[in-house]
C-alpha cells in the first residue's frame, strides 16, 4: 500500500453512483410494491451495500483500511432504471472513492441477483464517482498564485562548512509542490541580529513566506524564537499547535520543539525544526492549509 503516514486525517467524502437497468416496467413494480420474491430488493441491497462499504480494504488490496463514520444508500427510479447512490464519510489520512464505489456496485449487484429470476435482461452501467471532497486537493484550491518565500537555514555548523544543508532543501522542494516561488534561500549562523535581520528585510520587501529552519531546540545557541517574537505582530498559535502534535504522534521529541508562526506586516514567518525530518514533518502538518492565510489577508484588504 502507498505510505500515508505522513497525511494528516481530515474530513473525507465521496459519492458514487451505479445503474441497474431492468428489462421491464413489471421489474420496475415488483422492486417498489416488494414483490420480489427474494425479498425486499432496496432494503436487501442497502444492507449488502453496507456491509461491501466496510470490507473494502478486504477486496481492494491497495486500499487501507479505515474508519467508516457514515454511510448513506439511496435510490431513485427513472423509467426502468434504478439509481444507486452510495455516500461515505471518514475522518481519516486518505479518501473514501474506493470505499463508495464499493459499496454502489454491491448494492447493484445484490439487485441483480435478486432481480434475475424475474427478468433476464438486467445490466449493471455507470459505476462512477460523482463527487469527491476533503483532503490536501481542496485546500490546494484556496492557495493564491505567485507566492514568494525565503528560505533561511539557521546553523553555525552548515555555515562555517562544516555540514551540509538538508532541511532547507527539503522546505523548498515542499514549496514547489504548492507552486510556491523562491526568492530566496540563504544560510546563517545562529546569531540572534542576523536573524532578525533576515526577518527585517524580507518582510519589508513584502515576502510573503518567511521560513526559518533550525536554533528551535533547547541548546545555548538556539535562538531562533528569541530572535522573531519581538518582531512577530500576530501570533498564530494554531500553527504551532498543528506542528507540535503532528510531530509528537511521530517522534516523542517533537514535544522540546519551540516552533514560531506569526505575522510581520503581510509576511507569514515560520520558525521550524532543523533536522531534515523535523522540519519536512512541519511542512507536512500546515501546508496547504497555512496558505490560505493569504487569500483570507487578499480578502480583507478588499473590504
Amino acid at each position: 500500500m502507498v505510505d500515508i503516514t505522513h497525511k494528516s486525517p481530515t474530513l473525507r467524502k465521496a459519492i458514487a453512483q451505479a445503474i441497474v437497468q431492468v428489462s421491464s416496467q413489471h421489474t420496475i413494480d415488483a422492486v417498489l410494491n416488494k414483490k420480489v420474491p427474494k425479498g425486499d430488493v432496496f432494503e436487501m441491497a442497502k444492507v449488502a451495500g453496507l456491509f461491501a462499504a466496510k470490507r473494502t480494504s478486504d477486496m481492494i488490496p491497495d486500499c487501507h483500511p479505515l474508519p467508516i463514520e457514515y454511510t448513506a444508500i439511496s435510490y431513485k427510479v427513472e423509467g426502468l432504471s434504478i439509481f444507486v447512490f452510495a455516500e461515505i464519510h471518514t475522518i481519516y489520512k486518505t479518501g473514501v472513492e474506493v470505499e463508495a464505489m464499493h459499496a454502489a456496485s454491491v448494492v447493484a449487484l445484490t439487485m441483480y441477483d435478486m432481480l434475475k429470476p424475474i427478468d433476464k435482461g438486467i445490466s449493471i452501467e455507470q459505476i462512477k464517482l460523482l463527487e469527491k471532497r476533503g483532503g490536501k486537493s481542496d485546500f490546494g484550491k484556496q492557495i493564491k498564485e505567485g507566492l514568494q518565500a525565503a528560505v533561511i537555514v539557521c546553523s553555525d555548523k552548515i555555515s562555517n562548512g562544516a555540514g551540509e544543508d538538508k532541511a532547507g532543501k527539503a522546505i523548498i522542494e515542499k514549496l514547489k509542490k504548492y507552486q510556491v516561488n523562491i526568492y530566496e534561500y540563504s544560510i546563517i549562523p545562529d546569531e540572534f541580529d542576523q536573524i532578525q535581520d533576515k526577518a527585517k528585510t524580507y518582510s519589508e520587501k513584502g515576502i510573503d513566506l518567511i521560513i526559518f529552519t533550525g536554533g528551535t531546540g533547547l541548546s545555548p545557541r538556539d535562538v531562533t524564537p528569541e530572535a522573531l517574537k519581538p518582531l512577530v505582530e500576530r501570533t498564530i498559535p494554531g500553527i504551532e499547535e498543528a506542528i507540535r502534535n503532528y510531530g509528537q504522534q511521530r517522534m516523542p521529541m517533537a514535544m522540546l520543539s519551540r516552533s514560531v508562526a506569526g505575522q510581520i506586516g503581510q509576511s507569514l514567518v515560520l520558525a521550524l525544526p532543523g533536522s531534515t525530518r523535523g522540519a519536512a514533518e512541519s511542512m507536512d502538518a500546515i501546508f496547504p492549509a497555512a496558505l490560505h492565510i493569504f487569500k483570507v489577508m487578499e480578502g480583507s484588504r478588499h473590504e
